[in-house]
């Protein structure tokens, strides 16, 4: 199976060649055969390629749409993260620079939509020459779309504040507005206001209900919310919520694949997409329901990134509030690793997943592609909530804060006039 195309068009302009990255299947073998012409005979990069840099860039974001088995993108991807670090440190073109140093911090396939498009638009402002009546519209269109989101997270305020959970379970994580920003990080379009509303609704129960299993209960007593809850339908995820406890409180040390194997479900990644799949207004099927009852390749990729990625953000503040233990530490248990190693390793075990999620995202499927790109944003969610620490379950996460900020409350100011850069 092949991956996302890259079309090459070669350039008349000083530079000898420019790379034009677009997103379209193609077979493997063709791949290949592109990217012959761009290697020397011991199968390196040439280095007059780096004259490009914007075509550079274009490679360097195409490598993460890669699937497993597609090497030439890995070694295409270490060329291009070369050759772009290389340009930073010149630091010729301030603007170029910036857009650089954004995706070599985190690929755009894997960040937040929402936030990128927020992010942008600040960036672009101040680019020499650019488009002044195409920015406007951008602006226009995301404070439309802001204000949109503003009723949904008003409504689910209200909603929070008449159950009183936020009061009465003082041992919990109060975090209604973080879980609407979860819910729009997956699913922002301003037509699928209801989904969001019902899914922070779910977002936010889960947060209590995780909490009632890793901090406050007795395993005598979370064995009994288990088996009343699983009559609501949330068995599988309560039962890897006991199974978690039971470890914890029998002194067992999972395996990482065990603890992979239950952790998945745990995240509450395949509950919520089942909610998220009836409330997106996708078709239903009885083949959809059935593939979705069996926990389908794209929830399942798409819950294990989620899972990893807040093991490497939450581990360290969980465990001083007696949380049980992460990937991480059953890593080090397992193979006596430094946490730095351990901490790399799971990183590679990330790249390693969004190979098997890619694929899965142009297969033919059963799902809309409304639902597909539901199902992928919860790992770019979980990429941006935990990029620099618990940004969920730390109250005081300035990153949080500043975010939620940009995308909930603040509107774009419509008329700017910002120095462009040098």
């Amino acid at each position: 199976m092949g991956i996302e195309y890259l079309k090459v068009t070669k350039s008349t302009t000083k530079h000898a060649l420019t790379l034009d990255i677009n997103i379209l299947l193609m077979r493997e073998s063709k791949i290949a055969e592109i990217f012959n012409s761009f290697q020397d005979e011991k199968g390196n990069f040439k280095t007059s390629l780096c004259e490009d840099i914007e075509g550079i860039l274009s490679l360097y974001e195409a490598s993460y749409l890669s699937e497993e088995g597609e090497n030439v993108l890995q070694v295409a991807r270490e060329f291009a993260s070369n050759c772009l670090n290389k340009y930073v440190e010149r630091n010729k073109d301030q603007y170029l620079s910036i857009l650089i140093s954004h995706a070599l911090e985190l690929p755009l396939h894997w960040r937040m939509l929402r936030l990128e498009a927020r992010w942008f638009i600040d960036v672009y402002e101040r680019k020499q020459g650019m488009n002044p009546i195409l920015l406007e519209l951008a602006k226009l269109d995301f404070n439309h779309v802001q204000a949109t989101h503003q009723d949904d997270l008003k409504y689910v305020s209200i909603w929070w504040k008449n159950t009183g959970l936020g009061e009465k379970l003082s041992f919990a994580r109060d975090r209604l507005v973080e879980s609407f920003f979860w819910t729009v990080g997956k699913i922002f379009e301003p037509q699928f206001g209801y989904c969001r509303r019902m899914l922070t609704k779910v977002n936010a129960l889960f947060t209590t209900i995780d909490d009632v299993y890793d901090v406050y209960g007795t395993l005598d007593e979370l064995e009994l919310f288990t088996d009343a809850v699983e009559r609501l339908g949330w068995a599988d995820l309560c039962k890897s919520y006991l199974l978690e406890a039971k470890w914890y409180y029998n002194g067992y040390t999972p395996t990482l694949q065990e603890y992979i194997d239950n952790a998945w479900i745990s995240i509450a990644g395949p509950v919520t997409l089942a909610h998220g799949y009836f409330l997106s207004k996708s078709p239903i099927t009885t083949d959809a329901l059935k593939a979705l009852n069996e926990y389908p390749n794209i929830i399942r990729w798409s819950s294990m990134i989620f899972r990893l990625a807040n093991d490497l953000g939450t581990s360290s503040d969980e465990l001083k509030r007696g949380d049980v233990l992460k990937s991480i530490q059953y890593y080090i248990h397992e193979t006596g690793a430094s946490e730095a190693r351990a901490r790399e390793h799971i990183q590679d075990l990330i790249s390693e997943i969004w190979k098997k999620m890619n694929k899965e995202r142009v297969v033919d499927s059963l799902f809309s592609k409304t639902f597909i790109g539901i199902a992928i944003n919860p790992a770019r969610m979980a990429q941006c909530m935990y990029q620099h620490g618990d940004g969920h379950g730390n109250k005081a996460d300035q990153e949080t804060k500043d975010r939620v900020f940009s995308l909930l409350v603040a509107p774009i100011p419509c008329i700017q006039n910002f120095p462009p850069f040098p």
